[in-house]
């Protein structure tokens, strides 16, 4: 079950928060269309000190678009007081979108919103579910958690918290997709384990490795759990299994027709 206050941020926190994205705006000549909460906080695995991972989509004036010379479609400022701010130009996150980059699907379905979403996003969140690919979003999990692997795996007999989750839920997604194709994975960890049907013994697991997490640093450690990582071998080894998208139907029309109907509006 999922903690009531696990997706709160302390009011003083997200005041900041707000505060540092209006600022954003003003500095940046931008308009913002969403800021959400990403990473451990989002995922339902915090730690203590965990940064505030706000990620944003913006759009800029047409006449930006319009410039001989292209803008950069990221802005990003340094980590202060762990909030971390990043943000893409809407530009760039439909062109993800069609490669089925499922970090904006992410983003869209963030349990914790720092400002009300514009109308945009609602457009943005349908074609994000019509263009839904199975199978490319497993290829992205897999890719995130081979990653992860290759970098925890050390004969020491500790390893980091935070790179258990790193690798699992990446692997608990595919192994969601695979079970159930027609169904994005959820964003949080403990819906994600219902999805993917885990073993009572494996939640267990996992929810003591919660536990332990919401108590430490960033950098706490525990000792090797050989089922799951059994688990994340084994299933970001089945990414083949997980069906492609059965209508091939291109958006990339539809995207651009949208990109420029919004435009039109700054």
């Amino acid at each position: 079950m999922i903690q009531k206050d696990l997706f709160t941020i302390a009011p003083e926190i997200r005041a900041d928060i707000e505060e540092r994205l209006a600022r954003v705006a003003r500095e940046d000549g931008v308009r913002l269309l969403m800021a959400v909460e990403s990473g451990s906080r989002a995922w339902g695995f915090p730690s203590p000190d965990s940064d505030y991972d706000v990620r944003f989509l913006y759009i800029r004036p047409r006449r930006d678009y319009l410039a001989l010379k292209p803008v950069r479609d990221v802005i990003e400022r340094p980590i202060v007081d762990l909030i971390d701010l990043n943000g893409w130009d809407i530009r760039k996150a439909l062109g993800l979108l069609l490669k089925h980059n499922a970090v904006l699907s992410e983003w869209l379905e963030s349990p914790i919103r720092y400002i009300a979403d514009d109308p945009a996003v609602t457009q943005l969140a349908d074609l994000a579910s019509r263009h839904f690919d199975p199978h490319g979003y497993a290829r992205h999990y897999a890719s995130l958690g081979k990653g992860m692997v290759n970098r925890w795996l050390d004969p020491d007999g500790q390893i980091a918290v935070k790179r258990y989750f790193y690798a699992l839920r990446p692997a608990l997604s595919v192994r969601a997709l695979r079970l159930d194709p027609s169904q994005r994975p959820p964003m949080s960890i403990q819906p994600l384990m219902q999805a993917a049907k885990l073993d009572p013994v494996l939640v267990s697991q996992v929810d003591e490795l919660i536990a332990r997490k919401a108590e430490t640093r960033e950098a706490g450690s525990t000792i090797r759990l050989p089922e799951i990582e059994q688990l994340i071998q084994d299933e970001l080894d089945r990414v083949d299994e997980v069906p492609k998208r059965a209508n091939v139907e291109d958006f990339t029309r539809e995207a651009e027709a949208l990109f420029l109907e919004w435009v039109e509006r700054e």
